[in-house]
């Protein structure tokens, strides 16, 4: 029989966040990894300094003042920082914890995140966009919105058009080839959905047995805005989609979403899909494509799947692409999510370092494999005349792959 009076109460969530807080040794190897330490020079917005907040608050030493709530609204959650950190601090948890202790920021564009979360909406919004001429009138409308807007921020990043997806091109392997289920998302799902069907045309050239989860939101975006009621509902819906699919690892071809949804399956294998593709990368043969392309990795690629590395050798093995990967100074490019809406003037501060380091590979073409990264970053080469045209990676393996269309 089970003693219940030796089991340890649950933790509240200030008692988690004092001892994820706790974890830092207060070394400083973080800052030169941060991207807003860089762009600000300041402590406060620094993993350092924003885990000194997150302690105080939980320890009832500060209130949530809005000096303090800005510069934990500010991090982009690229978790550079974690990657380095000696002590091995949960700074994704940590800031999870902090801001729904602290509740969602004031001024939240609540209504156009509901939309962005919707892909039936966003998809009819699109096609509303481009049959009244987007390209046209999308500038001169943003032009008359404050520079603090996220409605101008989300213009600026509206695709003209949206893609037209590859088709899919190989059918299902025969036999008992590995089951995986592809969680396409919510912007991704639209914006996206020729990097899902091209996914999807590379995992069965690969031998996988492939199984599209339904369209919908993961609850990132809410998750890491504080408001933890719908990241709860929506995690909730992830748990009931999983379960049905029957598939034995969960994959996505949005890098943003991993984190999210790991936390939300503990224990299911929850991977890039380069990841399983250049497993079994002996089964993929390319057409040779003479160009230049530079390389961005998002930071979710690199920091959450890590997957930067499988994804170069896949790349490096179309015959004649000259491949270049973009430097990573402890910059991110700014879109982080929903940040790009929220903080339009620092995310485009963000931008023009990533731009100015991909301008120096004089790429013919560029490749991310974030969404969000890639229509922020899109948005600024308008802005400057650049014309870099862009996809995602595993866009291009699939046009380049043998017997593919």
């Amino acid at each position: 029989m089970i003693n219940m009076a030796l089991e340890k109460p649950p933790l509240t969530r200030k008692q988690k966040i004092a001892a994820l807080a706790d974890q830092c040794v207060q070394c400083g190897m973080c800052l030169p990894t941060c991207p807003t330490y860089g762009l600000d020079g300041s402590e406060a917005e620094s993993p350092r300094g924003r885990i000194a907040i997150a302690a105080a608050l939980a320890r009832g030493d500060a209130e949530p003042t809005a000096a303090l709530r800005t510069h934990l609204d500010h991090c982009l959650g690229c978790l550079n920082c974690q990657r380095v950190c000696p002590a091995n601090v949960k700074y994704d948890e940590l800031l999870v914890e902090t801001r729904a202790l602290v509740g969602p920021l004031p001024g939240r564009p609540r209504q156009l995140l509901a939309l962005l979360r919707q892909p039936t909406l966003l998809r009819l919004a699109a096609r509303v966009a481009s049959a009244t001429g987007l390209a046209r009138w999308k500038v001169r409308l943003g032009a008359r919105l404050p520079a603090s807007s996220a409605w101008r921020a989300a213009l600026d990043t509206l695709p003209d058009a949206l893609p037209e997806p590859l088709p899919v091109a190989r059918e299902e392997p025969a036999g008992a080839a590995p089951r995986v289920a592809l969680f396409p998302g919510c912007v991704a799902s639209v914006e996206d959905a020729e990097a899902e069907a091209s996914a999807i045309t590379l995992l069965h050239a690969a031998g996988y047995h492939v199984t599209r989860l339904p369209a919908f939101c993961c609850g990132a975006m809410d998750l890491h805005g504080g408001e933890m009621a719908t990241a709860d509902r929506l995690a909730e819906r992830v748990r009931d989609t999983w379960q049905a699919s029957g598939a034995s690892e969960l994959v996505s071809v949005t890098p943003g979403c991993l984190g999210t949804l790991r936390r939300t399956l503990p224990g299911v294998p929850v991977r890039d899909p380069v990841s399983l593709l250049a497993e079994r990368s002996e089964h993929l043969r390319f057409r040779p494509l003479s160009r230049r392309v530079a390389l961005h990795l998002p930071c979710t690629q690199v920091n959450v799947a890590r997957s930067e590395a499988a994804l170069q050798a896949l790349l490096r093995k179309v015959p004649e692409l000259d491949l270049q990967v973009a430097p990573r100074a402890p910059y991110c490019c700014g879109a982080a999510g929903s940040h790009m809406l929220e903080f339009p003037e620092r995310a485009a501060r963000l931008r023009e370092a990533t731009l100015g380091q991909i301008a120096t590979l004089a790429p013919q073409q560029l490749l991310s494999s974030n969404i969000g990264c890639r229509l922020h970053l899109a948005a600024g080469m308008d802005e400057h005349g650049q014309h870099w045209p862009h996809m995602h990676p595993l866009t291009l393996l699939a046009q380049q792959l043998e017997n593919s269309p």
